[in-house]
């Protein structure tokens, strides 16, 4: 029944006027690249990646040209088992270098390996026996079946008519290690989507499946590689070329990489051969596989030799990630180790955070993204920034909040993949692909670091997260002899968190006793002076520094960096400094330091009310002075 709809949809086409077909491409092509969709999207994400340096008007140019040409194609393929033979000759001409092509056949029979790019009118080279009549080798094409027989029926009646024929690449191989033997030419479909069968490379700088069978069949057979190619000059007319890919070694990796490298120059040097090619197509899904996500996967992976020809060190960063940073500092933090780990399982990963203008500096100075972007105030205009940011095209969305504001925030950047966990009872309908936490994990028992790795590692994460404090620039240690303990006394959000004064007094009137030589500094945010005020009275200004208030994050991880050991709460100062390396005693007393104790691997003490449970649960109150001067005293031995 397709078969028939087909024949008749092709019949008609065919005998309508082609000015008409022409206006109709027009038209519809405006629509498909400039209505809102899965398609417009795939689009207009395919030429930003490609061309970053390109106005986003000459994209949009690209782009409409490009749905117009498509649909060209589909018009021809339809209608051309309804032209004559003179009517194909008057759509489709043989250019002069594919004639002097023929002649050199002529003179010197020889196999070729023949790679067909996917350019709109592509199947124009169908129509070379008829063409040539016979002054070319004979001409078999790979090409993929169809599941559909109606569909089936119609692609090889169409495409066998002028003298092509077809081999089943599930079972050609060897016909066309045959026919390449008997010095004829098999026709490839030059795909950089070839999915699992293909081996990893670049192409225009982003990682692509490509095809190797050309390769392949060239090593095997040691014959040589050429294009051919329809190069437009109408409404479904072309001029067929040719051209050799010369100097190039008989080699499957050669070939792939010379083959990927001229397409790449036809595209970026020609505005009409780039509105040619078939950009509705997403040409880097393979990597797209949502289970697959965080790490690079495929049977064959050429990027390192593809690397090294090119003279690259590090893959290009093409592969736009962008990432929804939590709002609290702690958390920040402790998100930090799932970036490493995508920044190593991912190297061709672009990563962009999304964070609160306080954190900027600090990340800028951390060096753990490519960019980093402050979110706005919320108000009137907040989600004129993410509508923006929609057109730079980001590939993955990753969400370490839970909440409805940064659900909203990637509705509005619309990528096309938006991940993040879901817990029962959350409703969260922006997600393309969630986590569900599961019902048997008890999260009490697991650090949070952990629970979001278990997350990445459900879309494919294998990475071991490294737990290596980061280095600060320039930091300054303090010297021995003279310890400096910082202490954080407050929090920004928990009142309950917060150690008793009065013990924070009787730690440092201890210290002293021990350590005359000690300097001490009390860090804390503007909110905490009443209380940094009330701890450090009495004592002598030039020994208990009051700087609560007067650093903003950068200054105050530096001056973490110089500490000897910080004695803090459980607060977002607390995992700076035990990212930066700096010793912690941490003092716990209602919260669960298993859930969200310091996670980098520094020197670090957990100090609990005697019979706290190791989850938490008690009040801070009942943590004597006297138990966390034990737990510090051995970092001060070391003085």
């Amino acid at each position: 029944m397709l078969y028939y709809l087909l024949a008749a949809i092709g019949y008609t086409l065919a005998l309508a006027p082609e000015g008409l077909l022409a206006l109709g491409c027009r038209g519809l092509g405006w629509l498909v690249a400039t209505i809102p969709g899965k398609r417009q999207h795939t689009l207009r994400s395919n030429l930003s990646h490609a061309f970053p340096d390109k106005t986003e008007a000459w994209r949009r140019q690209i782009a409409l040209e490009s749905c117009r040409r498509s649909l060209e194609m589909v018009i021809f393929l339809l209608a051309s088992p309804y032209f004559s033979k003179e009517r194909v000759k008057r759509h489709f001409t043989i250019h002069a270098d594919l004639e002097q092509m023929i002649r050199e056949y002529e003179a010197k029979p020889g196999a070729m390996v023949v790679l067909s790019p996917h350019f709109s009118l592509m199947e124009g080279n169908t129509t070379i026996p008829m063409q040539v009549a016979g002054a070319f080798p004979p001409m078999a094409a790979l090409y993929r079946p169809l599941d559909s027989p109606g569909m089936e029926k119609w692609v090889k009646q169409t495409r066998e008519r002028w003298g092509l024929k077809l081999m089943s690449r599930r079972e050609g191989y060897y016909s066309a290690v045959d026919l390449l033997r008997a010095k004829g030419a098999v026709v490839l479909l030059f795909d950089q989507n070839a999915g699992s069968s293909g081996a990893l490379t670049l192409f225009m700088g982003r990682v692509c499946s490509t095809t190797e069978l050309a390769g392949l069949l060239v090593e095997k057979c040691k014959t040589r590689v050429s294009f051919i190619y329809p190069e437009r000059i109408g409404f479904m007319r072309a001029a067929i070329r040719g051209e050799y890919l010369e100097d190039v070694a008989r080699d499957s990796e050669v070939v792939t990489f010379a083959a990927n490298r001229w397409l790449e120059n036809k595209l970026r040097s020609n505005d009409n051969y780039c509105a040619d090619w078939l950009w509705l197509h997403s040409r880097w899904r393979h990597q797209d596989e949502p289970r697959q996500r965080f790490r690079l996967h495929n049977k064959r992976n050429l990027l390192a030799d593809q690397m090294a020809s090119l003279g690259l060190t590090t893959l290009p960063r093409k592969t736009r990630y962008f990432f929804r940073m939590p709002n609290w500092l702690g958390d920040v933090v402790m998100a930090l180790p799932l970036l490493r780990a995508v920044r190593i399982a991912r190297p061709d990963g672009e990563i962009t955070l999304l964070v609160q203008p306080a954190f900027v500096p600090l990340l800028e100075k951390l060096a753990v993204a490519d960019r980093l972007i402050a979110l706005p105030p919320q108000g009137p205009g907040y989600g004129k920034i993410f509508k923006q940011l929609r057109l730079e095209y980001p590939d993955v969305h990753v969400l370490f909040t839970n909440s409805a504001r940064g659900d909203n925030e990637a509705r509005l950047i619309g990528a096309p993949q938006c991940f993040g966990m879901k817990r029962p009872g959350k409703w969260r309908p922006w997600l393309t692909h969630s986590w569900d936490v599961p019902d048997d994990l008890d999260e009490s028992k697991i650090h949070q670091t952990r629970v979001w790795e278990k997350f990445f590692q459900h879309f494919g994460l294998k990475q071991e997260l490294d737990l290596k404090p980061f280095a600060w620039p320039n930091a300054n240690p303090a010297s021995k002899g003279n310890p400096v303990i910082g202490l954080i006394c407050g929090t920004e959000n928990s009142p309950e968190k917060r150690w008793p004064v009065e013990h924070w007094r009787q730690l440092i009137e201890s210290i002293f006793a021990s350590h005359p030589k000690a300097t001490i500094s009390l860090f804390g945010t503007a909110r905490d002076v009443e209380i940094t005020q009330a701890v450090a009275e009495g004592f002598a200004p030039n020994k208990v520094l009051n700087l609560a208030g007067k650093t903003n994050l950068v200054e105050f991880a530096e001056a973490l960096s110089g500490c000897t050991v910080v004695v803090c709460n459980d607060t977002g100062g607390m995992h700076l400094a035990n990212l930066l390396g700096v010793p912690v005693v941490a003092v716990y007393g209602p919260t669960n330091p298993v859930r969200t104790g310091p996670i980098f691997e520094a020197p670090r003490a957990i100090v609990q009310p005697h019979g706290c449970p190791l989850t938490g649960g008690v009040a801070l109150a009942n943590l004597s002075a006297t138990q966390v001067w034990e737990a510090l005293q051995p970092y001060l031995t070391r003085c």
